[in-house]
C-alpha cells in the first residue's frame, strides 16, 4: 500500500509550468513584433462585433460581454474607432424658429460643415438687414415716392371736404373740424344760429331746417367713409412701397443664401419663411420715431432671435462615423434638454436653449455604454429603447414625463436616428435582461462575447510578448528582458489557474508591467528583469494580503484550531478560498462529524443554521447518496449524522469540501483516526469519484503557510484531483519545500485512494455480494453500520411491544387513576 501511496505523490515537475527565457526568440521588447490595434485572442469577439456593425438595422445592436478586466472597453475602442474611420460622415443638425408653430421647433439637416455656416449666415442676414433696411426706407427716393402719395390723398381729402363744405354752406349751414372731428351747425350771415334765435323760428321753419340737418349729417357721414377710404388706401399703398422697398433690401441677401444651399430642400423652405417674416415685420428693422414729448421716450429694441439657428450636431471637423462614450448615461445627458431661463419670476424657453445629448452627437455612428451604469438610469435605458423602436430622437422634458410640471412648453421637431448602441457588461447582466426584459432580444441581436482565458501555444505566447511591447512604446516604459518576460508570461499563467492556459485580463498584465517598470526605476536599472516583476507580483499581493496575514495569525496564536499533526476521529483538514476581489488566499477549516442512531440521514449544521448555500447542500445530499449506494445499498441507512465547518461564521458555499466532509463521517463510523498533518480538498460524486475544484494553487499555499509557520516536518501535505494537477501554479516556495522532501502533494481519483493516504489503511474492495475484507477501513464502516441497523431495529421493536402492551391494558388499571 506504501507504494501505491508514493505513487499518488505529484512529482514536482507537474506542481508548475514554467517558461524558459531562451524559448521566447528574443532578447526584449526592442525585438517584439507591433501589435497595433489588434486584440490578443478574442476573434469570436472581433467577427461579432464586425458583423453588428455592418449588418443594417436599428434592431442589430451589440452587446459586449465579457469579465471585468478583460479589456471589453479597449477592444470596443480600437475595433470601433478603425471600423468608423471609413464610414461616411453624418450629416450636421440644427433647430430653427418655426413661423407657423412656434412651439414646435423645426430640425434641419445638413451636409458635414454646413450647420455653423448657416447660423453664421443667419446671423449675418440680420446684420444686413438691420443695416441695408433703414438706409433704404431713409433714401431720397423713398422718400419722394412716400411724399406723394400723402399728397395725392391730402388732395383727394381736401377735395372731399372742400366739396362737403360748399354744399354745406349752400344749405345754410356751416361746417366746423376740430380734432374732435366734424361738426355741421345752421348759421346766418356766416355765423352760427344760437339756440336763442332756433327757439323763434316758427314750427315750419324748425322743421325744414331739421331736415336739412338731417341730409346733410347723411352727406357728412358718407364723406368720412370716404376719406377714411382713402386712408386705408393710402395705408395699403404705403405698405406696399415698404414691401417692394424692402423686397429689393431683402430679397438679394436671402437669394444668395437660396443659391448657397439650393440642395437642402428643408433649409430653401426656411429662408422663404424668413423672408416672408421680415416682410410681415418690417417695423422692427425701420427706423424707430420718436413721439413729440418734452423728454425722449426710450423704446425696447426689437428681438432677432427667431432667426437665429440653434446648431446642436457639429461634424465638420469628423472624419468618418462619430464613435461618441457617455460615462454618465443621465436622460439629459443622453438624449439633451430644453433649458430655461428666468425672468421676472418666471421660467421661459426658446429654441437656442435646445441642448443635445450624446445619443444626437452619436447618430450616424456608435454610441458606447457601460450596462451598469445605464441601468441606473431607468428612465435612460426605457428611453433609449424607446428611441431604437421608434427611429428617432425625442427630446422630452422630463419634468412633464414624471408630472411634475404641467405647464406648456416646446415640442421639437424629432430627428431620424440611424444608430448602433455598444453596450459594455458582465455576462450576467446581458442573461438577466434577455430573460427578463422582452424587448431586449429584439433590439440588442448581437452578442459580442470575449473569453478570459486562451491556450497556451506559441502564437498566443508572442501575442503576449507583442503586448509588452505595445505597454513598453505607449508607456514610455523600460524595455523587458527576455526573463522579465518569461515570467510576465508565467504569471498569465497563473491567473489563468492553469498551466495550459493565460489570462486575457490584460489589464492585469499591464499594471504589473507598469509596476516592475517603478521597482527598476528605484534601483536604477534599465531594464526590467525577472526579479523586478516578481517583486511586482510580491508587492501587489502584499498590499492586498492584510486579511490572509491576519488569518494566519489567528491560528498560529491558536484563535483558530486547525490541526497540522496526530491522529483524530471524525476530524480531517477541508480547504475553501476566500476572495476579496482583489486578493484570493486558501483558508484551512477543521470539518468534524458525529454519528449517532437515528434515521434522519447526514445533517450539515451549516445548512441547518442557514450559513450554506445552495452548492454546499447539493454536496451533503451527494455525499449521502455514496453513503448509500456504497454501504447500505440493501438496507436502510440508519444513523443519525451531523457535519459542520468548525469556527465558521459566514456563508459556507461550493461542493469543494464534500470530499473532505464525507472522509470525516467515514472515519466516525469506522472509529479510524486520520492524518491532521494533510489537508484534503474535492468534490465527491455519487460512485466515489473525486472531481476538480477551482482555486486549487491558493488552497495549496494557504495550508503550506500555516504548515510551515508551526515547522515543516515532511510529512505535512495536501491531497487534490487528479484533474486538477495540470492546474498547477505553485509558488517557488511550495516547490522548494516539495523538492527538499519538507512537504508533499497527493493526487487522487477515487475516494478510497484518500481514504488510505488519510488513514494508513487499506481501503478495500468489495468482492461481489461478499462484505468488505477483514481489517479495511470500508470492512470497519460497514460493521458500523451494520451495528447502527441493528440497534435501530432493535429500538423499533422494543417500541412497538411497549406501545402494543399499553393497548392491551384494562381500561380500569391503576396507571389510569380510576382505582381499578
Amino acid at each position: 500500500m506504501e507504494d501505491a501511496i508514493k505513487g499518488l505523490l505529484v512529482p514536482v515537475d507537474k506542481l508548475r509550468w514554467n517558461c524558459d527565457p531562451d524559448s521566447l526568440g528574443l532578447d526584449s521588447t526592442a525585438e517584439a513584433k507591433d501589435l497595433g490595434e489588434e486584440v490578443i485572442a478574442q476573434e469570436r469577439a472581433v467577427s461579432a462585433l464586425k458583423f453588428g456593425m455592418t449588418m443594417p438595422g436599428n434592431d442589430y445592436n451589440i452587446f459586449v460581454a465579457g469579465e471585468p478586466r478583460t479589456g471589453l472597453t479597449y477592444l470596443t475602442r480600437a475595433f470601433l474607432a478603425e471600423t468608423a474611420r471609413k464610414e461616411p460622415t453624418p450629416p450636421d443638425w440644427c433647430y430653427v424658429h418655426n413661423f407657423r408653430d412656434p412651439d414646435h421647433p423645426m430640425a434641419l439637416s445638413l451636409q458635414p460643415g454646413l450647420a455653423h455656416e448657416l447660423a453664421k449666415d443667419m446671423d449675418e442676414l440680420v446684420e444686413d438687414l438691420q443695416a441695408q433696411i433703414p438706409e433704404v426706407f431713409q433714401g431720397e427716393e423713398y422718400r419722394q415716392r412716400r411724399e406723394e402719395m400723402i399728397r395725392q390723398f391730402t388732395g383727394q381729402r381736401n377735395a372731399t371736404l372742400a366739396e362737403l363744405d360748399k354744399r354745406v354752406t349752400m344749405s345754410g349751414f356751416t361746417l366746423n373740424m376740430s380734432q374732435e372731428g366734424m361738426m355741421i351747425a345752421p348759421a346766418r350771415n356766416g355765423h352760427i344760429i344760437t339756440e336763442e334765435e332756433v327757439s323763434r323760428l316758427t314750427e315750419e321753419e324748425k322743421v325744414e331746417l331739421r331736415k336739412k340737418s338731417e341730409a346733410l349729417q347723411e352727406e357728412m357721414n358718407q364723406t368720412v367713409i370716404k376719406i377714411r377710404k382713402l386712408e386705408k388706401e393710402l395705408k395699403e399703398r404705403l405698405k406696399d412701397l415698404d414691401k417692394r422697398v424692402a423686397l429689393h433690401a431683402v430679397g438679394y441677401l436671402i437669394d444668395e443664401l437660396q443659391e448657397k444651399y439650393a440642395e437642402h430642400r428643408t433649409v430653401i423652405a426656411y429662408l422663404v419663411a424668413v423672408k416672408n417674416d421680415v416682410i410681415k415685420n418690417l417695423g422692427d428693422f425701420k427706423p424707430k420715431e420718436q413721439p413729440p414729448a418734452p423728454f425722449p421716450v426710450a423704446q425696447p429694441e426689437p428681438e432677432f432671435t427667431r432667426y437665429k439657428v440653434n446648431v446642436l450636431v457639429d461634424n465638420s471637423e469628423l472624419k468618418g462615423a462619430p464613435v461618441v462614450y457617455e460615462v454618465n448615461p443621465t436622460y439629459t445627458n443622453l438624449f439633451g434638454a430644453m433649458e430655461r431661463k428666468a425672468s421676472f419670476g418666471a421660467l421661459f424657453t426658446d429654441f437656442t436653449m435646445i441642448r443635445p445629448g450624446s445619443i444626437h452627437r452619436a447618430n450616424g455612428g456608435y454610441l458606447v455604454l457601460q450596462v451598469r451604469d445605464l441601468l441606473k438610469w431607468y428612465i435612460s435605458y426605457e428611453a433609449i429603447k424607446r428611441a431604437l423602436k421608434n427611429k428617432e430622437i425625442k427630446i422630452d422634458d422630463p419634468t412633464e414625463m414624471f408630472g411634475l410640471i404641467t405647464t406648456k412648453s416646446m415640442k421639437p421637431d424629432p430627428i431620424p436616428l440611424d444608430i448602433k448602441i455598444i453596450l459594455i457588461g458582465e455576462p450576467y447582466l446581458y442573461h438577466l435582461l434577455y430573460s427578463q426584459d422582452e424587448q431586449f432580444p429584439k433590439l440588442f441581436k448581437v452578442k459580442a462575447h470575449l473569453d478570459d482565458e486562451v491556450t497556451r501555444q506559441p502564437s498566443e505566447i508572442q501575442n503576449y510578448l507583442a503586448f509588452a511591447a505595445k505597454m513598453v512604446r505607449q508607456r514610455g516604459l523600460r524595455p523587458v528582458d527576455k526573463t522579465g518576460l518569461a515570467r510576465l508570461i508565467e504569471y498569465g499563467a497563473e491567473l489563468a489557474g492553469k498551466q495550459k492556459k493565460l489570462t486575457l485580463k490584460m489589464a492585469l498584465i499591464r499594471d504589473i508591467l507598469r509596476e516592475a517598470d517603478y521597482w527598476a526605476g528605484q534601483e536604477g536599472a534599465t531594464l526590467i528583469g525577472r526579479d523586478y516583476v516578481e517583486k511586482a507580483i510580491k508587492q501587489k499581493k502584499f498590499r492586498s494580503s492584510l486579511a490572509e496575514d491576519k488569518l494566519q495569525e489567528f491560528i498560529a496564536d491558536g484563535y483558530l484550531n486547525v490541526e497540522t499533526s496526530g491522529l483524530k476521529i471524525g476530524q480531517v483538514n477541508g480547504l475553501s478560498v476566500f476572495d476579496l476581489g482583489d486578493h484570493s488566499f486558501g483558508r484551512p477549516s477543521r470539518i468534524t462529524a458525529s454519528v449517532s442512531v437515528g434515521r434522519q440521514g447526514v445533517i450539515a449544521i451549516d445548512r441547518e443554521s442557514k450559513l450554506s448555500g445552495n452548492i454546499h447542500t447539493k454536496g451533503v445530499l451527494i455525499m449521502e447518496g455514496y453513503l448509500r449506494q456504497r454501504y447500505a445499498a440493501e438496507r436502510p441507512l440508519s444513523l443519525s449524522a451531523s457535519l459542520v465547518f468548525e469556527q465558521s461564521y459566514g456563508l459556507v458555499e461550493g461542493d469543494s469540501a464534500s470530499a473532505a466532509e464525507l472522509f470525516a463521517l467515514l472515519s466516525r463510523l469506522a472509529g479510524a483516526g486520520l492524518k491532521q498533518n494533510l489537508a484534503v480538498t474535492g468534490a465527491i460524486s455519487q460512485q466515489g469519484e473525486i472531481q476538480p475544484i477551482g482555486g486549487v494553487n491558493q488552497k495549496i499555499e494557504g495550508f503550506f503557510e500555516v504548515c510551515r509557520a508551526r515547522g515543516l516536518t515532511g510529512d505535512q501535505g495536501v491531497i487534490i484531483p487528479q484533474a486538477n494537477v495540470a492546474d498547477l501554479m505553485l509558488s517557488q516556495e511550495v516547490i522548494s519545500a516539495v523538492r527538499e522532501g519538507l512537504f508533499k502533494v497527493y493526487s487522487v481519483s477515487r475516494a478510497d485512494e484518500a481514504l488510505e493516504i488519510l488513514s494508513g489503511m487499506p481501503a478495500g474492495e468489495r468482492q461481489g455480494d461478499v462484505l468488505f475484507p477483514e481489517g479495511s477501513f470500508n470492512r470497519r464502516v460497514e460493521d458500523r453500520l451494520q451495528e447502527l441497523a441493528d440497534k435501530a431495529l432493535k429500538l423499533a421493536k422494543e417500541g412497538e411491544a411497549e406501545g402494543k402492551s399499553k393497548d392491551e391494558e384494562p381500561a380500569g388499571c391503576a396507571g389510569c387513576g380510576n382505582g381499578g
